[in-house]
């Protein structure tokens, strides 16, 4: 694992780093054969919860491709999102850095009122910017929410296509945003395209995979679903043009204390276009050279304020999206690579920043700077990375990880500590007999805020 320095992010900087692509590779051993560059395909659910998927324990929910893509490869049960909301994690998945390096709007979702005018840093270095400099065809179809206006979109950050929205959440039939704005992007234009959202992304997905099955390739599909409004492909259309809808944004729904009906259609929708994806790696004969990665951006809801409950399901975690227990981080998440990776189960503690280093370690690229571990070894061999420290934030608030070890810093008041191996649902707070292990973690949560902030963009 690199430690970044203030500024190490910046494009100017990672350009002097060493890249060793294996197309390069194979052109300088003339004649040799040699095995092309794998493809990626990265797969991001939108607060979809820890037990959402059937393959987690949910009873109800039917997610008969997620099962059989976790049955088939490496499913996760320690796996964490870089943050509780949706901006914090894409973009961790995107730099391979904590968000906070980017400043503290970045520990939270960046909000479509006070900053539409800016986003991720165009000067920092992302995944997608690599892999296309060192010949991938690039593609990015769903959900961007690091910037809600052009130049701060997926094409000045490396993605050559895309297709979807820029905001933090949209009416799943009208595409509409927040302020009723038609939310819709064809590159850096917007356009109006009929159909349900998940079900566009997905058609756009499989139609890059037709276009670049001859070349390497990287896919991004950061899905809507399920965030609210809460909208299965059959419930009706909310947002209309020209109105305001912050204080009406989740959807109809008829009885606000079960929310789960809708929320239900929006996972097996999303299952389906895992599926319709996967199949046409499969038709395509690509699949043997294809890295599928799917998780969540951060828990699912439980509640919402007073009136819908009955939402989401976090399993056996305490907590939910923009909290610091659990519930609001630890999600679901499966690796599924024929031929290379085993099928199995791994409690490994793992992270979305981990990907960057790892996608761009298996492309052969060395990454710039990043925070994160590579996952190849434990993909490809069951090898788990080093023990490391862990840490989130989210303005006052905080948790650091070590070990079993996790301690949670509230707003006010004093900090508690969990020993996860054994109270997974974090329900004993042991910090008053374990005065050695909170000194320790506050001390290193301290050290990891005084370095961030001292980096930050």
């Amino acid at each position: 694992m690199h430690a970044p320095s203030a500024r190490s992010a910046r494009r100017s900087l990672w350009r002097g780093y060493i890249l060793v692509p294996l197309l390069l590779a194979a052109g300088a051993a003339a004649g040799a054969a040699a095995q092309p560059p794998p493809n990626f395909v990265i797969i991001l659910a939108d607060d979809l919860g820890y037990g959402d998927l059937a393959c987690y324990g949910h009873p109800r929910h039917r997610t008969p491709h997620l099962d059989r893509l976790a049955a088939e490869g490496l499913r996760f049960t320690d796996f964490h999102s870089n943050g509780a909301m949706c901006s914090p994690t894409r973009a961790a998945l995107l730099t391979g850095l904590y968000p906070s390096r980017f400043g503290r709007k970045f520990e939270s979702a960046l909000s479509g009122r006070a900053d539409r005018g800016g986003g991720l840093p165009l000067a920092a270095t992302t995944l997608a910017e690599v892999l296309r400099d060192s010949g991938y065809a690039t593609g990015a179809f769903g959900k961007w929410h690091l910037g809600y206006e052009p130049p701060f979109g997926p094409t000045r950050q490396g993605f050559t296509e895309f297709r979807g929205l820029l905001s933090g959440d949209g009416d799943h039939h009208t595409h509409r945003d927040r302020e009723g704005r038609l939310d819709w992007w064809h590159g850096e234009e917007r356009v109006a395209e009929e159909g349900y959202t998940a079900e566009l992304l997905t058609r756009h997905s499989v139609a890059f995979i037709e276009r670049h099955r001859d070349r390497p390739f990287l896919l991004y599909v950061p899905h809507l679903a399920i965030h609210f409004p809460w909208q299965g492909p059959g419930d009706p259309p909310h947002r209309t043009a020209a109105r305001d809808y912050e204080d009406e944004k989740w959807g109809r729904i008829p009885d606000p204390g079960n929310v789960a009906p809708h929320v239900q259609a929006m996972v097996e929708s999303l299952d389906a276009g895992v599926g319709a994806i996967v199949a046409a790696l499969r038709r395509l004969a690509i699949a043997e050279r294809t890295l599928v990665f799917f998780t969540s951006d951060n828990g699912g809801y439980i509640t919402y304020g007073a009136k819908f409950r009955n939402i989401s399901s976090n399993g056996p975690l305490r907590g939910q999206k923009t909290e610091l227990y659990e519930g609001g981080h630890r999600v679901p998440a499966i690796a599924w690579w024929p031929g290379r990776i085993r099928p199995g189960v791994t409690a490994a503690t793992t992270a979305t920043f981990d990907l960057f280093p790892t996608v761009l370690g298996l492309a052969g690229l060395r990454p710039p700077p990043h925070d994160g571990a590579d996952l190849a070894p434990l993909l490809l061999r069951g090898v788990a990375p080093e023990g490391r420290t862990l840490f989130w934030r989210a303005g006052a608030r905080a948790a650091v990880r070590r070990g079993p070890w996790k301690l949670v810093r509230p707003a006010e008041g004093a900090p508690s500590l969990y020993h996860l191996g054994e109270d997974i649902g974090e329900t004993r707070d042991l910090a008053g007999r374990e005065a050695g292990t909170v000194a320790a973690l506050q001390a290193a949560l301290g050290n990891w805020e005084t370095e961030v902030d001292r980096g930050g963009r």
